[in-house]
C-alpha cells in the first residue's frame, strides 16, 4: 500500500480528518479522564509529535500520537508503573514549566478499520521512532497496550507480557510488532489508565448490566471491571506494558 506518512505540523488541513477516521477502540477507553482531557492537546501543543498517514486518494488511514517528556528529571528515572497516565502528565508539566525533553513516549496508534491487518501499524511506528530521532532523541518508551489481552482478561499481565513463540518473539502480536521493530520490553506499568464511573455509565458505554458485585468481564478490556452496584460505581484499572526502543 502507497502511504504518505507526514506530520501534523506540515499538513494542518488533516487535523479534523484524522479525528474523522473509522476507529475500533471501546467507548469507555475514551472516558479515561487524562485521555478525555489531554489527548486534543497533543494535536493542538505538539503537531510535530503527531503523524498521519493518507492513502493514494489522500484519505486519513492511520495516526500516531507521541510526547517529549523528562525522564530523567528530578524525581523521575524509572518508566513509571502509571503508564500511560502518568506519561501524559509529565509531558504537559514539562511543556507548561519548560522543561528540556530528554524522551519521547509513543501515546497512540490507531489504524482505520478498513485498513487493519495490512502491517499499517507497523510502518506508523517506524514513523513515529524516526520522526523521534530527526529531532534528536535517543530512544522512544512506548505504554504498550497488548492487543491480543483482551482475549484473554483473567490472564496476569505479568506472565501474558512474557509469553513467546517458537522463534523467540512475542506471543502477543502488537507486542511482537514492537519487538521486531528493535524494541525491548521492561516492565509493567500495572496502573496504565484508569476509567471509573457510576454503574449507569458503565451500562451506557458496555450494554451490559453491571448488577452484580465484583469483576465484570467487559469487550475490549485487558483486565475485569470491578463493579460495586451497591454503591453504584465501576472501576477499570488497565495495565500496559513499558517497552523501550533505543534509536
Amino acid at each position: 500500500m502507497d502511504l504518505k506518512i507526514t506530520t501534523l505540523a506540515e499538513r494542518p488541513e488533516l487535523m479534523s480528518p484524522l479525528w474523522q477516521m473509522e476507529e475500533t477502540w471501546p467507548e469507555f477507553i475514551g472516558n479515561d479522564p487524562i485521555a478525555w482531557s489531554m489527548i486534543g492537546r497533543i494535536v493542538k501543543d505538539l503537531p510535530d509529535y503527531v503523524l498521519v498517514a493518507t492513502d493514494e486518494q489522500g484519505g486519513v488511514v492511520a495516526r500516531a500520537f507521541s510526547v517529549p517528556f523528562a525522564l530523567r528529571a528530578d524525581g523521575r528515572g524509572e518508566l513509571p508503573d502509571g503508564g500511560w497516565d502518568q506519561v501524559m502528565l509529565w509531558a504537559f508539566s514539562d511543556l507548561r514549566h519548560g522543561r528540556k525533553p530528554d524522551t519521547v513516549s509513543a501515546i497512540e496508534i490507531t489504524v482505520a478499520k478498513g485498513f487493519l491487518g495490512q502491517g499499517v501499524s507497523g510502518r506508523m511506528l517506524a514513523a513515529m521512532r524516526e520522526n523521534a530521532r530527526a529531532r534528536g532523541f535517543a530512544e522512544v518508551v512506548a505504554p504498550v497496550r497488548p492487543n491480543a489481552k483482551h482475549l484473554e482478561p483473567a490472564a496476569q499481565i505479568d506472565t501474558y507480557a512474557q509469553r513467546k513463540r517458537d522463534d523467540g518473539l512475542p506471543a502477543d502480536p502488537w507486542l511482537r510488532v514492537h519487538v521486531r521493530a528493535g524494541g525491548t520490553i521492561e516492565k509493567v506499568a500495572h496502573a496504565s489508565m484508569t476509567v471509573s464511573g457510576s454503574t449507569a455509565q458503565w451500562r451506557a458505554w458496555t450494554g451490559l448490566p453491571f448488577d452484580a458485585p465484583g469483576a465484570v468481564e467487559v469487550p475490549g478490556a485487558l483486565v475485569p471491571v470491578h463493579c460495586e452496584p451497591e454503591r453504584g460505581y465501576a472501576v477499570y484499572v488497565e495495565p500496559n506494558v513499558w517497552v523501550r526502543h533505543v534509536l
